[in-house]
């Protein structure tokens, strides 16, 4: 650009940056980043006071046995040789898996073989596809994908995993639809690029998966029609009832007074206080 410094219209449109995401010298490259970008906006030649909308600091991941990973200490995990050993989906699974983005974890060989088995179940999930889906995998689907949209959002790709991990058993244990199987694999993606898109080739689509659009969840559907809540009586667990997400105080006592094994722990005019938090618990203060 012979004209200017930067292209007010290109700075326009890439300013600011949605996310900076940092490790161990985060703190200091901030500040120098933002001292020059304040420096320019003084100038006029941004447009953005800051640089940066968000910030995310990322964690070191250690060696196993607990140090920094340094050619000193000959305590090195070499990518090319886990990506050798189980594949890339593999490690970019359990790297997420590990646990929070921000915080420091030891690398456990050991850690590889759960995501890797997590896989080799994906690549067994169209032996699970019926003509009629039960409604709990609908639920189960929409669930997850709003779980796992929200924790992509929030950097959040340790519970991401987690949540794919249980929907695989409920589709394994009751079955899924084509569809599901198709939206399932949408959801993976980001996380297993090379085994998804195999699958979703082999699912009939001529396209790329990474090509597609990202699943969108209902929220009609995604919220069960019972949940099974826990019952304390003066806070200590006595039972459980199984009842709908919304029900009121009112009908989730006259489950609990209902109960064969909790009725005759509650006694009516010993009442004190209830506390009912609806689909979580119910607890009963009695004097």
């Amino acid at each position: 650009n012979s004209n200017e410094l930067v292209s007010k219209e290109n700075e326009a449109y890439w300013s600011p940056v949605d996310v900076y995401v940092g490790g161990d010298h985060a703190v200091r490259h901030l500040i120098y980043a933002r001292f020059w970008h304040k420096f320019l906006y003084d100038i006029d030649v941004v447009s953005t006071i800051e640089p940066f909308q968000r910030l995310e600091f990322l964690g070191f991941i250690l060696a196993e046995d607990g140090r920094k990973m340094s050619k000193r200490w000959g305590n090195v995990i070499n990518p090319n040789d886990i990506v050798e050993l189980v594949g890339a989906d593999t490690l970019r699974l359990y790297e997420m898996f590990m646990g929070p983005f921000e915080n420091t974890i030891a690398w456990s060989q050991d850690g590889l073989a759960g995501a890797r088995r997590f896989l080799e179940r994906v690549n067994g999930l169209s032996e699970h596809i019926t003509a009629e889906e039960p409604k709990a995998t609908t639920t189960a689907l929409h669930k997850t994908i709003k779980k796992v949209s929200e924790d992509i959002e929030g950097f959040k790709f340790n519970t991401a995993v987690s949540a794919m991990m249980i929907f695989i058993n409920q589709a394994e244990k009751e079955g899924l639809s084509l569809v599901t199987y198709d939206a399932f694999l949408r959801l993976l993606a980001p996380f297993a690029p090379h085994i998804t898109e195999e699958l979703w080739r082999d699912s009939g689509n001529a396209d790329s998966i990474h090509r597609a659009e990202f699943p969108a969840y209902d929220d009609s559907l995604a919220k069960d029609d019972e949940v099974t809540i826990g019952v304390q009586i003066n806070g200590k667990m006595r039972g459980e009832i199984t009842i709908s997400p919304e029900a009121t105080e009112t009908e989730a006592m006259e489950l609990t007074k209902e109960h064969p094994n909790l009725a005759e722990k509650i006694n009516s005019e010993a009442i004190a206080k209830i506390i009912y938090v609806p689909g979580r618990i119910l607890n009963i203060l009695q004097k």
